[in-house]
């Protein structure tokens, strides 16, 4: 008989999580600034949101439906996101995460198309394309995370999966993005002699750790959670965007 794991997530908790730690690193770019330790567990939570858009795509029961609701809440997020990051009502140069994840949808949406051909070249042409649009894209759009973001989602799609390979390609994917592409901001560290240079963002690494415990269950639901993980990214926004002119 095979034993049940003793922790795992699902995807309810995963998005507890993500917007707990998306919380955080948020107080630490408006109100609490400083407390770099903020930023540093937030950088776990878009990661988990990637894994989840993934994950949406091929559980929702209907694509449109899940496309409708995150346009409806990207248009609605975009005031309370500039207010936070640019203290304006119009802020052009940088747009907010749900534009990231629509763009990955429709590339995603445009592999799943190629897979239907069973087509080898196809594929890969189409796979080959995808990353060299959605890089392209997410640089010309200013969506949030850029190309980083949109490169995130499709390597969760990519490797989507639980086979050792698909850990593997995951594990490099995260290193290569996020803590390569786009390192930043971080500290130097003295081990046995030698000083390492540890970026913010390498520690999205982390976030492979609940996202790997995630075993396909979707946990607590109702229309009301649902809802709730939708208003709270807009809501939140435009929160901590008025708090961070008044004070």
């Amino acid at each position: 008989m095979n034993k049940q794991l003793q922790f795992e997530t699902t995807s309810f908790s995963l998005h507890v999580i993500a917007m707990v730690l998306m919380l955080c690193d948020h107080l630490w770019g408006t109100i609490i600034p400083g407390n770099d330790w903020l930023t540093c567990i937030g950088r776990l939570s878009f990661p988990i949101f990637a894994f989840l858009i993934v994950e949406g795509y091929f559980h929702t029961k209907s694509l449109k439906k899940y496309v409708m609701r995150l346009l409806i809440f990207a248009l609605i997020s975009e005031i309370p996101f500039n207010l936070m990051v640019g203290s304006r009502i119009f802020y052009p140069i940088h747009q907010n995460v749900l534009w990231t994840f629509l763009i990955s949808i429709a590339l995603i949406h445009m592999n799943e198309k190629a897979k239907s051909s069973n087509h080898f070249f196809k594929r890969l042409f189409t796979g080959i394309l995808s990353v060299i649009l959605g890089f392209v894209l997410g640089l010309v759009t200013m969506v949030d995370f850029y190309h980083a973001g949109v490169l995130t989602v499709l390597a969760f799609y990519f490797f989507r999966g639980r086979k050792w390979w698909c850990y593997l390609g995951q594990l490099i994917s995260m290193w290569m993005i996020h803590a390569e592409m786009l390192g930043g901001l971080g500290y130097e560290l003295s081990l046995f002699g030698q000083t390492f240079f540890l970026s913010q963002q390498s520690f999205a690494m982390f976030a492979l750790i609940p996202i790997w415990l995630y075993q396909g269950k979707q946990g607590y639901h109702s229309k009301l959670t649902q809802y709730f993980n939708y208003f709270f990214y807009p809501a939140h926004l435009l929160i901590l965007g008025l708090l961070k002119m008044v004070i």
